[in-house]
């Protein structure tokens, strides 16, 4: 049996056909603009469930779909107990959170025999002491200090960084802490940037301080953040994650994505299942 088309037809197929071959290319791209970054989680989420029992625990984020953690406690534990933890449970270490003062003078070699012992690179200065975000004397004094400890564990193939809260953002003669902070200190510092942290100080923008300290993002607290409903997850925010991710990816030099959710009240495990999955939605 033969088929008509009528010319009708012929021009609504060719239309179809035309708008294909330009949207599908962009649909793929689109698709593939996400790289493939490896997700962790911060163990002080868990911190109480690891005061009691550290491998079970990391079983069960394991089984959550995280492909690593960051530590912030050893919980009196040797580097190759860690480690042997991590192994059973087949996670990696993409950081520890330090004090500066474990990365300088006779604390070196035990830092670096942990880190070598579980795996890891990443050493984030968790934080600093509240006069040193008034003083633009002090921020030099400790960028100094921090890129000498940049230069001890070179050697050791270990990266040390920092990681923000609020404070970081308050302003010394116009300008951010936090990018001063950038600008004095070595390339080869991480900034370890906390999405949640970061939005808590009004006018600041995600975005901004990744494409203005391009290359440094190396990790990131992947960190709800909501003004009008602080308890929401990962999408049920305020914040663009699109635009942070594309940001991160494109810019930002992101080799780790470290999913943190601190609020009370919600068992921890179930939370950041929660915020994993909205994560993957959010990238599919």
């Amino acid at each position: 049996m033969s088929t008509h088309f009528s010319r009708r037809d012929m021009l609504r197929i060719g239309g179809a056909a035309a708008a294909s071959t330009l949207c599908f290319p962009m649909l793929e791209a689109s698709v593939r603009a996400w790289k493939r970054i490896p997700i962790g989680t911060q163990l002080w989420c868990v911190r109480k469930q690891l005061a009691t029992e550290i491998p079970g625990t990391l079983q069960q984020l394991s089984k959550l779909g995280f492909d690593a953690v960051e530590l912030e406690n050893a919980f009196g534990k040797s580097g190759a107990e860690w480690r042997k933890h991590l192994d059973a449970a087949k996670l990696k270490a993409c950081g520890f959170h330090h004090r500066l003062d474990e990365l300088q003078g006779d604390k070196i070699s035990a830092t670096v025999e942990f880190n070598q012992a579980v795996g890891n690179r990443n050493l984030i200065i968790r934080s600093l002491p509240a006069d040193v975000y008034k003083s633009g004397d002090l921020l030099k004094q400790t960028a100094e200090a921090v890129n000498e400890a940049a230069e001890k564990f070179k050697p050791h193939k270990m990266r040390v960084g920092y990681h923000n809260h609020t404070t970081d953002f308050n302003r010394i003669d116009g300008e951010y802490w936090w990018n001063l902070f950038a600008d004095e200190t070595s390339k080869d510092v991480i900034l370890q940037l906390d999405t949640g942290n970061a939005s808590e100080m009004a006018g600041v923008t995600v975005v901004d301080l990744i494409r203005r300290n391009a290359g440094r993002t190396i990790s990131m607290h992947v960190k709800p953040y909501s003004k009008k409903n602080p308890d929401a997850y990962l999408g049920a925010d305020e914040l663009d994650w699109p635009a942070i991710m594309t940001a991160a990816e494109s810019t930002g030099g992101i080799e780790w994505y470290i999913i943190e959710y601190e609020r009370e009240g919600v068992p921890p495990l179930e939370s950041l299942k929660a915020n994993l999955d909205s994560y993957k939605k959010l990238r599919s």
